[in-house]
């Protein structure tokens, strides 16, 4: 048979870390702790660009660890790659979710549980479906062990959480909705207008995904950010009174 090279000689491994270059990921301004972490990428080679392929990545990150509050330790929020800047990753919101442990922890028996989600669109163009979730409550002095609802009063929760739902989310921006969002401004306001139809607690936005989003703009990133107030200093115009013209060069 006709020879095929030595038999055995293994390729050396080379460490595929060598190819990478670490870059930090920024959280937008409206968050306490802006350093989320640092992600990997392959180098630039070719027609193979970095920035290109961080672009479009999603991280998930604790709100405990955005906001330094352990209190909010069970919301996860998801933030999207929009622009790279030198060694930064510029991110901007794209979701928020529960723990599981959380929300295995929240259904028990004996109780109702209503869900409810809303397509809304808020002022900046970004289309949301917006997930709640609550639970019915014991009256004061209940003797019965169960707290079901009935399902006309189901119906009628779900109707009222559509309503603040849509109420609050389609009258501002996205930067001010993730500021509702994250003192449950919202649950708060359900499980008060839901009193008289039966008592609830443990009322939630469960979940936030966003649905479809307007036309990148790098501008309202940058003021997100807090970048866009950079001085760039101001322009010379020759004929200005403190206009100095640059020597003529010998040779060059």
């Amino acid at each position: 048979r006709l020879s095929k090279g030595k038999k055995g000689i293994k390729k050396r491994a080379v460490d595929p870390f060598t190819r990478k270059d670490w870059y930090d990921i920024k959280a937008p301004s409206y968050f306490e702790n802006r350093n989320v972490g640092k992600t990997l990428v392959n180098r630039t080679q070719g027609l193979k660009v970095a920035d290109e392929a961080l672009k479009g990545r999603v991280v998930e990150v604790s709100l405990a660890d955005l906001n330094k509050n352990p209190e909010d330790s069970f919301r996860k929020v998801r933030l999207q790659f929009q622009q790279i800047n030198g060694k930064n990753c510029l991110t901007d919101f794209y979701g928020m979710d529960f723990t599981s442990d959380k929300l295995r922890s929240l259904v028990k028996k004996w109780q109702s549980l209503i869900e409810r989600h809303v397509d809304v669109k808020t002022t900046d163009g970004y289309l949301l479906r917006v997930f709640c979730i609550a639970f019915t409550k014991r009256h004061k002095n209940q003797v019965r062990k169960t707290t079901y609802a009935q399902s006309s009063q189901i119906r009628q929760i779900r109707k009222k959480m559509f309503d603040i739902v849509s109420k609050e989310a389609s009258a501002c921006d996205l930067k001010e909705l993730v500021s509702k969002l994250i003192p449950e401004a919202m649950g708060k306001d359900i499980e008060k207008a839901c009193q008289g139809i039966y008592p609830l607690h443990n009322v939630y936005i469960r979940k936030v995904k966003i649905l479809k989003a307007p036309k990148f703009d790098l501008g309202k990133l940058l003021e997100l950010h807090g970048d866009a107030s950079e001085d760039t200093g101001a322009r010379i115009v020759p004929g200005a009174a403190d206009f100095v013209e640059p020597p003529v060069l010998d040779s060059v």
